[in-house]
């Protein structure tokens, strides 16, 4: 696939067109004047400003009113919300009758809710803070606003909502504001050129804009003030702005977007509505055409043209942005301000969507310069992303060209851990440890790919979540596995062992953690491949024993028991794991832990053992999911190391002769789509997605000692996770890519000094 990237994501941002960049540069370069000085270069400077002012009012139809220059949108909202509560704490200063009500969109961007709760607790003013509630098609629900509206001091409202692209009904609100004492603003950021808000014919009090969602730079925005509405200037100084916001004006900022807004003006670069529907049409019928079953979150009747949020039933938000991104097309996930936040959209959730469509939901986004090539490129990726994702068995459709199953496959789900076993010769597998979560995906999977299911196995009783095991035999055809009699946690009964074609797993009890806790202990034909414990043993911590359901003076006995069974150097896989080390070895534990270490090294009897681990498991605060915590860490400090290579200090070992094993962490429906990068002919390559890493740690960890193993992954996230991980289970030459693919140069990197 084309590696040019495919910028779908406009409603976070817009590149900065050639006019834009043109007109900035001229007022650096040229017109670089003061335009509070009153010397020719000053003037100069205050004619083009107020020219480009002039030239929003039109755009806007705002005749009347202050239009001022700022930085952007959330300066804009700050002022316009720090303007009507100041006003508002006047009014009480002077023992006024005043409303009691502070009103902002349930689907508001996050810089509104933020501003309102954040100027109310510095002003002290007690109002009550209510979001209005919208209906299932995102739009706000005028009756409810209709019942507040007269105890209503401030009413905020966008125009067009960020995420999904809907169009608020303005009219509506004006209606249901109507006798109203309430201040409006109106978030017109995503109005911006593909709306029309007749400013100067409603009664709109504040309005901001931002210059980068339409073709200008960051740092460079607008706020509308009616004529009238209350304001007090955010940031005094100069008194530049008269007054309303000092600082010296961002002319740069100000001549780019003002070549924008006359493009805007004449109508002739900017695509028609009409021709945007076409687009948007031909996207979302290749998106449908790429993914069974998807759902589209919004009402295109009522939405922006250049706007779709969709989501895909049993594939996370994260996975498809995984996906486009190795296809080279940029989408998000909602607003960019929250991206690094793997929430589900609380816009889609006010909505009273299901929560799977919140937990899936992609944004596409483009601007109204877009051209027609590009939709037609976009297109035709998306369909490769669906046929990559349907060869990968993460659709109910049949696959075209599967990969062959690793013997282990691992999925976590807010650090609790689940396997699969497989066996590729016999087609049998077997799953350790099910979540409730992952029903519908393995089911899938074993479907796909015609797999036998020949048990479920949990390793104890779990107290943070039930078993899904009989979900599964449920949800699964008797041909693809039957469930016989088996033992309370899946044993098959009467059973001393499951074979799995050359692989033969066996259990060993360890109570402690619970009464029946169990290990299960996968050998192949060269011996012991791992053991699955639970969460006896986890990486940084022993497995909590203050359950009723515990046996804490068991536990020492079950450690011995494990150390005299699997030794020290085996390859121990636990329940949960927090910080993604994947895997661990009572070696590597008693480097860490120095109750573990005291215990097997028999400094410490085992009801001493029990009384020191009951100690650090009084009051465990819940993970970082607000999960049960499954354990006490118990690590021995010690200092993080950087495990990150640049591109240019990669190359650099390459040209000094260094051998290195590359290696693509990505899962196989990002790998289908984007190559990994060239970096020499003398360098291995190696694809191993970080579910199924487990089956080439052995391998990796007995690397020789001059190669260095270099990971790679879409943004150097994953990939230096699993650096760190093979850091402590003792390969020191593990690295990972910086910025991974992302921060690729676009050509071949050169050598750096040293």
């Amino acid at each position: 696939m084309p590696a040019t990237e495919i910028y779908l994501d406009a409603n976070a941002t817009t590149p900065v067109i050639p006019e834009a960049r043109a007109a900035a540069i001229a007022a650096m370069a040229g017109d670089f004047g003061n335009p509070s000085s009153i010397h020719g270069s000053g003037l100069k400077a205050r004619a083009m400003m107020d020219n480009v002012r002039a030239r929003a009012r039109r755009v806007l139809d705002a005749p009347t009113g202050e239009l001022l220059f700022l930085s952007g949108a959330t300066e804009g909202i700050q002022t316009a919300v720090f303007s009507a509560l100041t006003s508002l704490r006047s009014r009480q200063d002077r023992g006024e009758a005043m409303p009691e009500l502070l009103l902002y969109g349930a689907t508001e961007h996050k810089a509104v809710p933020e501003a309102i709760h954040h100027w109310r607790r510095l002003l002290n003013l007690d109002f009550e803070v209510l979001a209005i509630p919208v209906g299932r098609d995102g739009r706000h629900d005028l009756e409810w606003l209709r019942r507040q509206a007269p105890r209503a001091a401030l009413v905020c409202t966008m125009a067009a909502n960020n995420e999904t692209g809907i169009i608020s009904d303005l009219d509506g609100i004006q209606r249901a504001l109507a006798g109203s004492p309430a201040l409006w603003m109106v978030d017109g950021v995503q109005a911006l050129g593909k709306l029309r808000l007749s400013l100067g014919d409603r009664p709109i009090d504040y309005a901001p804009f931002s210059g980068h969602k339409l073709y200008a730079p960051k740092g460079i925005g607008m706020l509308y003030v009616r004529a009238g509405a209350p304001f007090t200037a955010l940031i005094v100084g100069g008194g530049q702005e008269g007054a309303m916001r000092s600082g010296t004006e961002n002319m740069p900022g100000i001549a780019a977007m003002g070549a924008v807004l006359r493009l805007l003006e004449a109508g002739e670069q900017f695509q028609r509505a009409d021709k945007l529907e076409l687009y948007r049409a031909r996207l979302a019928a290749a998106i449908r055409e790429a993914f069974e079953g998807v759902v589209f979150n919004a009402d295109p009747e009522i939405t922006l043209p250049t706007t779709l949020n969709f989501s895909v039933p049993g594939v996370s938000s994260k996975v498809l942005l995984e996906l486009f991104d190795a296809a080279s097309i940029r989408v998000s996930t909602g607003s960019a301000c929250g991206a690094h936040k793997a929430a589900p959209s609380y816009v889609l959730s006010a909505m009273g969507l299901e929560s799977w469509r919140s937990a899936s939901a992609v944004r596409l986004s483009f601007g109204p310069l877009t051209p027609p090539e590009t939709v037609d490129e976009a297109c035709l990726r998306i369909r490769q992303c669906g046929a990559s994702l349907r060869d990968s068995c993460m659709t109910p459709s049949v696959q075209q060209h599967l990969l062959p199953m690793e013997p282990i496959t691992r999925h976590v789900v807010d650090g609790a851990v689940c396997y699969v076993v497989a066996d590729p010769a016999s087609r049998r597998c077997l799953i350790i440890d099910p979540l409730p979560e992952l029903t519908d995906p393995l089911v899938q999977w074993i479907r796909c790919c015609s797999y036998t299911l020949v048990a479920v196995l949990d390793t104890h009783s779990h107290g943070d979540h039930a078993s899904s095991a009989a979900a599964l035999w449920d949800s699964l055809p008797p041909v693809l596995g039957r469930q016989g009699e088996t033992e309370p946690l899946g044993w098959p009964s009467g059973s001393d062992h499951i074979q799995l074609g050359a692989q033969r797993l066996t259990r060993l009890p360890i109570p402690g953690h619970t009464r029946d806790s169990a290990a299960y202990l996968l050998a192949g034909p060269y011996g012991l491949r791992a053991a699955f414990v639970g969460d006896t043993v986890m990486p940084g911590a022993l497995g909590r024993s203050d359950f009723e359901v515990s046996e804490p003076l068991q536990f020492a006995g079950s450690l011995r028991l494990l150390e005299r069974t699997v030794g020290r150097d085996a390859f121990l896989l636990p329940g949960h794991d927090y910080e993604g080390w994947h895997a661990c070895t009572l070696n590597t534990e008693i480097a860490h832990q120095p109750l573990l270490s005291a215990l097997l090294d028999h400094s410490m009897e085992a009801a001493a053992f029990a009384q020191a681990k009951a100690e650090l498991e009084r009051d465990l605060a819940p993970t970082e999911y607000q999960t049960m915590a499954c354990g006490a860490r118990v690590d021995r400090c010690s200092k993080a190391e950087s495990v990150e290579l640049t591109a240019a200090e990669l190359a650099s070992r390459t040209w000094a002769a260094r051998k290195i094993l590359l290696v693509d962490v990505r899962e196989p429906y990002e790998q289908r789509l984007g190559q990994m990068p060239d970096i020499g002919t003398h360098v291995r390559r190696q694809a191993v997605p970080l579910s199924t890493l487990l089956s080439v740690l052995p391998d990796w960890l007995d690397l020789d000692a001059g190669t260095d193993l270099v990971l790679l992954c879409r943004s150097g996230n994953r990939s230096a996770q699993v650096a760190r991980a093979l850091r402590r289970l003792g390969q020191p030459r593990a690295w990972s890519l910086a910025g991974g693919l992302a921060l690729w140069p676009t050509e071949r990197p050169q050598s750096v000094p040293g």
